[in-house]
């Protein structure tokens, strides 16, 4: 008799199971708008039970009520992750209102867009303090829980400005590189712990994060595109994990 391989009787597990996060914890960071709502929605639908951290305090708590109204377990929880002493108290309140941690999503960022040479340092520090020093410092705080129970997910959206230098990019390219690289070392130093440390890269996303003045918002990436490649990553088979995905839309907007 043939048996399936590990790899193969998961998948056919996979395709049957329409929750194949059911129970799961899952913390999103910048989770009260745009993508970080659509990677929630996705997880949810999935099964997970959420983590909601946004600045906003009163637009995360309405976004967790409406999630609670549709039967997600959910914790809104408001937090300046550009504040290291935010931090803490961010994962304390995931995983005494749910339970451990078992995936992060790394969505919360900002930008700064205009000529290097005429920018503040206070440009730089906002940037690189939110897009960058966070998810060092997040998943620094979760890694210890994670590898005590050798699993895990850490998903870092990143960008293709992390690939592409484009004019008056140069900060927010600064920390999306900056990402990639850190993103790609976690990886290495928490494969051993059974955890999984991947970067989805997306181009531009039809959200209010950046002006897209002269493109057709129809034809560029949605929020739900990028949502549909983290539930890619969280449900790759366990033998293996997908590092990096490079998201495009198939018409140029």
């Amino acid at each position: 008799m043939i048996h399936p391989s590990p790899g193969v009787a998961w998948r056919t597990e996979f395709m049957f199971n329409d929750k194949p996060l059911d129970g799961k914890v899952a913390l999103i960071t910048g989770a009260s708008r745009g993508i970080g709502l659509a990677i929630a929605r996705s997880l949810a639908a999935m099964g997970a039970k959420l983590g909601l951290c946004a600045r906003n305090p009163e637009r995360v708590r309405s976004v967790a009520a409406e999630f609670k109204r549709q039967g997600t377990s959910v914790a809104a929880v408001a937090g300046d992750l550009a504040r290291p002493a935010d931090i803490a108290p961010i994962v304390q309140e995931t995983e005494q209102s749910l339970g451990p941690i078992e995936i992060l999503v790394n969505n919360a960022g900002i930008g700064y867009f205009g000529p290097t040479h005429e920018a503040s340092e206070s440009n730089w520090d906002a940037v690189l303090d939110t897009n960058l020093k966070s998810v060092f410092l997040l998943s620094r705080a979760v890694a210890p829980g994670m590898i005590a129970r050798r699993a895990g997910h850490i998903v870092n959206i990143a960008s293709l400005a992390g690939k592409n230098a484009f004019a008056g990019g140069g900060i927010y390219c600064a920390s999306k590189w900056g990402l990639l690289g850190l993103t790609e070392c976690m990886a290495e130093d928490l494969r051993p712990h059974g955890i999984r440390v991947s970067a989805v890269c997306p181009g531009s996303v039809a959200t209010d994060f950046s002006p897209h003045s002269g493109k057709d918002l129809r034809k560029m990436l949605q929020p739900e595109d990028v949502a549909h490649a983290v539930a890619m990553i969280l449900t790759q088979a366990p033998g293996s994990f997908i590092s990096e995905v490079l998201l495009r839309p198939t018409q140029k907007p």
